[in-house]
């Protein structure tokens, strides 16, 4: 396994198109469903026990009138490119 480096400014250009796909597509809050979905959860019942524990990865706020757990767009966005800046790389059975 090889350990990944990324500069700053990869970083920084991939937290930008995350935030501009995830604003594209959720505006700049994003409900449950959607952190389900980007945060990697494969399940409703496994994002409530995260929240439970409290143990979701970004902050959570509920909103007035409102069903569900949000968070910021900028925030997932923010932590899935530090993710991605710490990944290791993983080769796969080679396809000879």
């Amino acid at each position: 396994m090889n350990s990944t480096t990324l500069h700053c400014t990869d970083v920084e250009s991939i937290n930008e198109e995350l935030m501009l796909r995830l604003s594209e597509q959720y505006g700049t809050v994003l409900g449950s469903n959607a952190l389900i979905k980007e945060l990697g959860y494969p399940t409703p019942a496994s994002f409530q026990q995260a929240l439970a524990r409290g143990t979701v990865p970004v902050p959570i706020f509920k909103l007035q009138h409102r069903r569900g757990s949000f968070a910021l767009t900028r925030d997932v966005a923010l932590w899935l490119s530090t993710q991605r800046a710490t990944a290791i790389n993983v080769k796969g059975p080679s396809a000879d």
